[in-house]
This record gives structure tokens, C-alpha cells and sequence, in this order.
């Protein structure tokens, strides 16, 4: 029996990558290049960036395998995951700056109406999270997606913990105002039919 075939659990690949098998590389690469592509794609939106960040993130996840802590089905993509937001944020870092909001400057554009979300398509939502600032993209993702606190994001982006705060309410704000005009343009087109 193939070294492939009896691969059984992300436990059984990351071993066979430790003993150097390029069939389980492949394999795991296959298994799992769209959703950290996905991933990545969150924080990065230029094309050539993004496959920087998936290059050097495979890159690191095969040279540390040696790292990975089993813990149940499901914990080496959440590594894996861990590798390619480290990566795209460690890119973006260089690339831009994080700044706090002059004050008055982070009023919401919105009142408090609530944005109906569940009316948009997943991916239309995602369009529309990659078109926000890099560094309200960057904190709105660690935020909502990775689950990290302002503390947490303040120290991985080097920030103030007040500026992570700043920022992601900002960034909900647009994005509510992008959904909003979203939805307005929907309905034009809606009555036009």
C-alpha cells in the first residue's frame, strides 16, 4: 500500500512529513492550498503578495513541522492557519503603517441601525472586507476572525491597545456604510427590473 493511501489523520501526515515523505507535502498542500489561500487573501489583496505569503507560509510549515503539537483533528490546520496570518500581518506590518485616529475622528459614519449582514453573499461580504484601509482590514480580521483581543493585536502589530480599538471601530463602520450602499444599489436594481 502507497505512503498516501494510508495517510488517516493530520497526525499520520504531519509524521510522514517529518520523515520527509514529499508524497504527504503534496498531499497536505492539496488538502489545504484553497482554504489558506482563503486565509491569507483576508488580510492580503494584491495577487503577488498573496502567493508571497502562501510560498514563505508552506515553506515554513514544512521546515517546523518538527513544532507542531498534535491535539486532535483539526489542530494542524489551525497551525497551519496560525503560520499564514503570521505571515500576511508580518507582511502588511512593512508594508503600512498603523496609526490612531486623530480625535473626533472615529464618530461612526452610521447611527446605530443595525446592517443587515445575512442578506449578503459570504463571498460579497469578503469583497467588501478586503476593500477596507490595510490596517482597518488587518485589526477588523484578528478581531472577528482569529479571535484576538485589542491586547493581543496591540503588541503582535506593535501598537497602542487604543489604537487597535480605534481602528476596528472604524473599520465595522465602514464596512456597515459599504453594506448599506450595498443594499441601496441592490434595490435600484431590483426596481429597475
Amino acid at each position: 500500500m502507497r505512503e498516501k493511501e494510508q495517510i488517516r489523520s493530520e497526525q499520520d501526515i504531519a509524521a510522514a512529513i517529518l520523515r520527509g515523505d514529499i508524497a504527504s507535502k503534496k498531499y497536505l498542500y492539496s488538502c489545504y492550498v484553497r482554504y489558506l489561500t482563503a486565509v491569507a487573501a483576508r488580510y492580503v489583496t494584491d495577487d503577488n503578495d498573496l502567493r508571497d505569503v502562501l510560498q514563505e507560509s508552506f515553506l515554513k510549515i514544512f521546515s517546523s513541522i518538527g513544532n507542531f503539537e498534535y491535539r486532535g483533528e483539526g489542530s494542524l490546520k489551525a497551525w497551519m492557519c496560525r503560520i499564514v496570518v503570521n505571515e500576511s500581518v508580518g507582511l502588511l506590518r512593512k508594508q503600512c503603517r498603523f496609526e490612531a485616529l486623530p480625535d473626533g475622528d472615529d464618530e461612526p459614519i452610521l447611527t446605530q441601525e443595525e446592517t443587515d449582514i445575512d442578506s449578503i453573499p459570504l463571498s460579497e461580504l469578503h469583497r467588501l472586507i478586503r476593500e477596507l484601509p490595510p490596517g482597518y482590514r488587518t485589526i477588523l480580521n484578528l478581531y472577528v476572525f482569529e479571535e484576538k483581543s485589542h491586547r493581543e493585536i496591540a503588541e503582535q502589530l506593535n501598537i497602542k491597545e487604543s489604537t487597535s480599538a480605534s481602528q476596528f471601530h472604524r473599520a465595522k463602520a465602514l464596512l456597515a456604510d459599504k453594506i448599506k450602499k450595498l443594499h441601496k444599489h441592490n434595490l435600484s436594481i431590483a426596481y429597475e427590473k
